[in-house]
């Protein structure tokens, strides 16, 4: 067992910060850590061409269908995808790679990200990059122009993919004040859940009355701040506690609460167990 939810640096692996594959039928993958289960510091997409796979991605099952397209978020715990019945593709990606605007489209979401399914022209399109691409990839890097070459292939991919995932969202109306933001709001959680508590706090961060904020995030989400706030320290609570040896107390602390009494109440008035119940139930 781990003391730490292991991170995987892109570039400890591909120095391009590109890491691409075709899986197949009868593929596998040893894991290095007990459990499976860590961290990306990059993106992961997956494109499912035939058969069934599935991801196992903050304790929710991600079933992949043929002809459907998943990324991972970096950031998020998950397992390595069971594909070994299906034919698709693997990509990892550098962050620094995605422009701002791809990044806004993939990062702005409040729940866990869904599927999307490709029709057959879609299909085809993203074919015609990806086999192109990944030839290129499989070249020397030495060739004249690799990299840039490589880059301008990884920009039309994630473009595609961000368009296809903002169509989906898309109601034909341009995002309004409040759909805003919630996004900004959702970026500020994401990095300071562990030391800001309160909803006020990301108020005064976001320049909007509590109030204001509250009715924002209602309105796109049918919840109020601190559900989302509660619900982002639960999360990372039940990393810590299924993925690594902390004791109640350490995960208390680093998440932010010095009375590890509280942290246990707040988390079973949440969860409906106690920390060390969910601990043992999800390894059983």
């Amino acid at each position: 067992m781990m003391n730490d939810i292991p991170w995987h640096q892109l570039y400890d692996r591909a120095d391009s910060g590109v890491e691409i594959d075709h899986f197949e039928p009868g593929d596998s993958y040893e894991e290095d850590e007990p459990l499976g289960a860590h961290r990306d510091d990059h993106y992961i997409f997956f494109l499912v061409e035939s058969g069934n796979a599935e991801l196992m991605i903050d304790f929710h099952v991600v079933p992949l269908t043929p002809g459907e397209i998943y990324f991972i978020l970096p950031g998020q715990v998950h397992h390595r995808i069971n594909a070994e019945m299906a034919y698709g593709w693997y990509l990892a990606i550098d962050t620094s790679l995605l422009s701002a605007a791809q990044r806004q489209v993939f990062e702005e979401r409040l729940a866990l990200q869904q599927p999307v399914s490709l029709n057959e022209t879609e299909q085809q399109r993203f074919q015609q990059v990806l086999e192109p691409l990944y030839r290129h990839y499989q070249e020397q890097a030495a060739e004249p122009f690799y990299h840039p070459i490589l880059y301008s292939f990884i920009q039309v991919f994630t473009g595609m993919v961000a368009a296809l995932y903002q169509r989906a969202e898309s109601t034909g109306i341009a995002p309004n004040r409040k759909t805003q933001l919630t996004q900004a709001f959702k970026a500020l959680l994401t990095e300071k859940h562990k030391t800001l508590k309160s909803p006020s706090a990301y108020a005064g961060l976001l320049n909007v009355s509590t109030a204001y904020l509250n009715e924002a995030l209602k309105a796109t989400t049918g919840l109020p701040v601190s559900h989302w706030i509660i619900q982002e320290l639960m999360l990372e609570a039940k990393r810590l506690l299924y993925y690594t040896n902390s004791t109640v107390k350490e995960i208390a602390f680093e998440l932010g609460y010095a009375d590890h009494t509280y942290f246990s109440r707040l988390f079973k008035e949440q969860v409906g167990q106690t920390p060390l119940a969910f601990r043992a139930a999800y390894r059983e």
